[in-house]
């Protein structure tokens, strides 16, 4: 019988690629996702890409009595791949009680329903931002979680000790903490990518919009780090080995490892300057773009070492920063205004 994975967020941009690679993994997704950022038409696509149609309950995890008959009616559930949560850093300083209220209760609820329902294992969708300022880098997940500088980074940092305050209590629980570095790209068939509501808070995909005509230039927050080329560092990882990450993750919950945390990234640092570089020389366009001052709270690097993800899950990044672009440019071309 094949494992099934309840996915929250399952339609949002890392969501909806993992949900793929479980899929192509054999595993069985349940999605649950309130479409507050994305589209159902998703669940198609998914289809289409993988030939099966994956179970779709279109439920906010802040409705328990709701997200309650989903565990009702979708028995058997191996674990759980927790995505859901709001994710705009710029947004959670100007709304940081409906952060704190959604992100939370999302989990509390999600946690009290896997007690009730004896579903064992989660797979946590964390971030960098829960090492604060790096004191240095390449970071590894030794290296303390600090408070976070928005309200989104401090959700995950909160969920974190969420997670493992409910390990000490419940020890049959098994908890997987991903933190993640910086997700780009889009499924190499362009039906799936990362698709914003209004203007991309993110890198390339704002690049991409520029690329297209739909935005002017691209703004570059800061040129006098001490970095090579004075723009900020980051460790860009492609969505599909993100995703590929969390069927690994999925394996090693079989050991019943208690609590376990993971960096994602590639372990090299790219630069704003180099990702603009490498998007005009993978797709042959010009990115024209204007130097800006620095963003507060913006550091001058922040990469991974990952050496832990490929020593226990046997997982490392395989793509570039070309492919990354490549597929992210494929995508916005064959969807100008998104997915419909």
């Amino acid at each position: 019988m094949k494992k099934r994975i309840l996915v929250t967020g399952g339609t949002g941009f890392i969501g909806s690629e993992t949900v793929i690679a479980l899929i192509e993994n054999g595993y069985e997704p349940v999605i649950v996702d309130n479409l507050c950022n994305s589209k159902e038409a998703v669940v198609g696509r998914i289809e289409t890409i993988t030939g099966v149609r994956p179970i779709f309950h279109p439920v906010d995890c802040c409705d328990k009595a709701a997200f309650r008959k989903v565990f009702e009616e979708e028995k058997d559930l191996y674990g759980v791949i927790h995505f859901a949560g709001l994710k705009a850093v710029g947004e959670s300083v100007s709304k940081p009680i409906e952060y704190y209220s959604n992100n939370l209760v999302s989990t509390l609820n999600l946690l009290d329903l896997m007690r009730e329902f004896d579903v064992r294992n989660i797979i946590f969708s964390s971030s960098a931002t829960v090492y604060g300022v790096p004191e240095r880098v390449p970071l590894k997940e030794t290296d303390p979680v600090q408070s976070a500088t928005n309200p989104y980074g401090e959700t995950k940092v909160m969920i974190e000790r969420i997670l493992e305050d409910t390990h000490k209590a419940w020890k049959d629980l098994n908890v997987v903490l991903l933190r993640y570095f910086n997700p780009i790209g889009a499924h190499p068939s362009g039906l799936l990518g990362e698709d914003p509501n209004g203007i991309p808070n993110n890198l390339l995909p704002y690049v991409s919009q520029v690329a297209i005509g739909k935005l002017k230039f691209l703004s570059v927050y800061g040129d006098d780090y001490p970095t090579p080329d004075g723009t900020g560092i980051r460790d860009y990882i492609h969505v599909c080995d993100l995703a590929e990450g969390h069927v690994a993750a999925i394996r090693k919950l079989a050991d019943n490892p208690g609590v376990v945390v993971y960096n994602l990234g590639t372990g090299k640092g790219t630069s704003v300057l180099e990702i603009v570089h490498a998007f005009e020389e993978a797709n042959g366009v010009k990115i024209p773009y204007q130097i800006e001052a620095r963003r507060a709270g913006d550091v001058a690097e922040n990469y991974a070492n990952c050496d832990k993800a490929f020593e226990e899950l046997g997982w490392k990044a395989r793509r570039n920063v070309l492919d990354a672009c490549k597929d992210a440019y494929r995508f916005q071309k064959m969807n100008p205004n998104g997915i419909q």
